[in-house]
């Protein structure tokens, strides 16, 4: 995995448009069935936002690279399933990964719509769980509910340990660093926490629900 990363952050280096899309082409990779089960997308991920500390890229453009990557690879799984239905988990090339198959289709009946957020940080369901979620029958704007701030929170997860790590080695290496990347990472962080407990007060409020009273007959 070395010999294949150091080439691309060298060359990354010395091409930052060509950075960015290679951490899009990453995440959107990572979220194609049996594709994403081969692709380390994560692990490119986490390789080039090292890059951020020291100016070769912008924290900002990662952080949407990896977003758009995501929404679009997730959306187009789940729209697949979303029209082929059942069907789609019997045909090729998923019937060569039967056993992922059948452990994302339980994982996604034990966790229900919450098995897309879930899915989102466990490889290798992560790649099957959206189209599974179509072909079950899952609602588009209940996927994209739970997606979307999934994909908010997990792209963070993958960038910025690898910026925070590399920006504190640059600083007591005496290594040239952007003094703003640390502000942007401490502002992306309260956003995550933030998202968390939003979506933990969510899930709370959703099971003590009160159900209504029956009306009271004349």
């Amino acid at each position: 995995m070395t010999s294949f990363l150091n080439p691309l952050i060298d060359f990354v280096s010395a091409h930052a448009w060509l950075g960015y899309l290679t951490l899009f082409l990453a995440a959107l990779l990572e979220a194609v069935p049996v594709v994403g089960s081969v692709v380390p997308g994560s692990t490119i991920i986490l390789a080039l936002s090292a890059l951020v500390p020291g100016g070769e890229l912008k924290l900002h453009w990662v952080l949407l690279a990896a977003v758009a990557g995501a929404v679009l690879g997730d959306g187009s799984a789940f729209w697949v399933g979303h029209r082929r239905r059942h069907e789609i988990l019997s045909t090729w090339p998923l019937t060569k990964y039967p056993h992922v198959v059948a452990e994302s289709e339980t994982f996604f009946h034990r966790w229900g719509t919450w098995a897309v957020f879930f899915a989102r940080f466990v490889p290798p369901i992560r790649a099957f769980v959206p189209l599974i979620a179509g072909a079950l029958g899952m609602q588009p704007a209940r996927f994209y509910a739970i997606n979307v701030p999934a994909i908010l929170l997990w792209a963070p997860a993958h960038v910025l340990p690898g910026v925070a790590a590399v920006s504190v080695l640059h600083t007591y290496a005496g290594l040239p660093h952007h003094g703003h990347v640390g502000k942007h990472v401490w502002i992306f962080a309260v956003f995550c926490g933030a998202l968390v407990l939003g979506l933990a007060i969510r899930s709370i409020r959703r099971r003590h629900r009160v159900a209504p009273a029956a009306p009271v007959g004349k």
